[in-house]
């Protein structure tokens, strides 16, 4: 009997733990941490060995094979003695897509992946495709693999599940653009990171698709620099495309078959030139599956978008607050400042990944009217933007800057939750931030 070995025992964690048990592997779970109520009683529940707040070492490196949670550095000392000793170390979805045989979609980038994904999968499922959405979304991929039988996956993977990747492959893989993201993680070395995503075409064949960003340098360059075997297929909204999907007088058109799409702007419900992508990406993932046409359209204009993605949360005595909780890099808070189209009081902060804030500079420039600090640690943020905007607020929580936000905003202002960092200081995560965000507006 091989034995797996799983280190983090959250969502993915408990989910390999199940697909393993399933398949007659011998497992044991180890969490550094103390594992969630939920988690612990699946693991009880099933039967499955687990130690938490410790990785027992003796325990760990008698394993066939190693899954590691994506929030665990390759730098750990127990990480680098795996290997050195050749034991796989390994990630979710390489673990759980060999045991199935479905057609993946697998979806990657610095931004954009969850609205892509969600937009791909809502697309497939009212088409009637038999069709699960996984990764970093909802029940872990492997999870689904052991108790579902989908035909189709469409799965969300971020670049630390791609480290963990040897033999897995989606037939069409959605690559949605590179910007510098988690530069902690690769040594502060952007071609890493960079290497990292296109990880995802690594196994690809002659018969997959790689669908990606035309206008997206990081990409360009490394197409024009290396290969890959799978069809590429480009969208841009910067220029005509003879193949693909480009923008031209207010309508998206996709030219991948004989079969012109076009579809005018007014009719997608999210709005943005970053969703404009979002969506030219999905339905082209869409055509490629041959969902018919009408059904795409129908899809486009029914979407109801992403929680903690320029979610509009209430509108108070004339001010729109917005939670962009999600954006987590500056090239989301980008997208969301590019939106704009008031006079913003722009709540920003967090734990910063080694953010260049300057790139920004201009938006702020035309659209924002005073910013407040969410973080423990603002000097960047206070030194890039202190000579832009008149008015920079330091806070310690979500209820704060909720209520200094509501006295700079006035009537036909927006207030803006976009942090641009990841939310680790005074947050569980973005979700909790967001949610806390929401809380504040509606106690206003």
């Amino acid at each position: 009997m091989k034995r797996l070995v799983i280190l983090g025992g959250g969502e993915s964690g408990v989910g390999t733990a199940l697909l393993g048990k399933k398949k007659g592997y011998e497992v044991f779970v180890s969490d550094k941490g103390e594992l969630s109520k939920k988690y612990k009683k699946v693991l009880i529940h099933n039967e499955i060995d687990f130690e938490e707040k410790n990785h027992t070492e003796s325990k760990i490196i008698n394993a066939d094979v190693v899954m590691k949670s994506p929030g665990i550095p390759d730098t750990v000392s127990l990480i680098i003695k795996l290997k050195e000793l050749s034991i796989p170390v390994i990630s979710e979805i390489e673990f759980a897509a060999q045991f199935t045989e479905a057609t993946i979609v697998g979806i990657t980038g610095s931004n954009g992946k969850t609205t892509t994904t969600l937009l791909t999968h809502h697309i497939l499922k009212n088409a009637g495709l038999n069709v699960g959405v996984a990764g970093n979304i909802g029940l872990s991929f492997a999870q689904q693999v052991a108790e579902e039988n989908y035909e189709n996956y469409v799965l969300e993977i971020s670049s630390f599940q791609l480290d963990g990747v040897e033999e897995f492959n989606s037939h069409i893989a959605i690559l949605t653009n590179i910007t510098p993201d988690h530069l902690d993680r690769y040594d502060y070395d952007f071609n890493k990171y960079i290497a990292s995503k296109f990880r995802i075409t690594k196994n690809q064949k002659s018969t997959d698709y790689l669908i990606y960003d035309a206008d997206d340098k990081a990409i360009n360059n490394w197409l024009k620099n290396n290969s890959t075997k799978a069809n590429l297929v480009p969208f841009s909204i910067e220029r005509e495309l003879e193949f693909g999907a480009y923008l031209k007088d207010n309508n998206i058109i996709i030219n991948t078959n004989k079969d012109k799409l076009i579809m005018p702007l007014s009719t997608l419900s999210v709005k943005g030139k970053h969703n404009t992508k979002n969506a030219m990406a999905a339905t082209m993932a869409a055509q490629l599956l041959k969902v018919r046409k009408e059904s795409i359209k129908e899809s486009l204009s029914n979407f109801e978008g992403v929680e903690h993605r320029l979610e509009n949360v209430a509108k108070i005595k004339g001010v729109e607050y917005i939670n962009d909780s999600k954006a987590t890099n500056v090239n989301a808070t980008f997208y969301a400042l590019e939106c704009m189209d008031k006079s913003t009081v722009w709540i920003v902060g967090g734990v910063d990944k080694g953010n260049d804030y300057n790139d920004l500079l201009p938006l702020v420039r035309e659209k924002v009217k005073a910013i407040v600090c969410l973080g423990m640690d603002n000097e960047k943020i206070k030194k890039t933007f202190g000579n832009v905007v008149d008015m920079i607020v330091e806070t310690a929580g979500a209820e704060e800057a909720v209520k200094v936000s509501h006295k700079l905003a006035e009537r036909g202002d927006a207030v803006l939750l976009s942090p641009a960092c990841a939310s680790f200081d005074l947050f569980e995560n973005y979700e909790d931030r967001g949610r806390k965000f929401k809380k504040a507006v509606r106690n206003l």
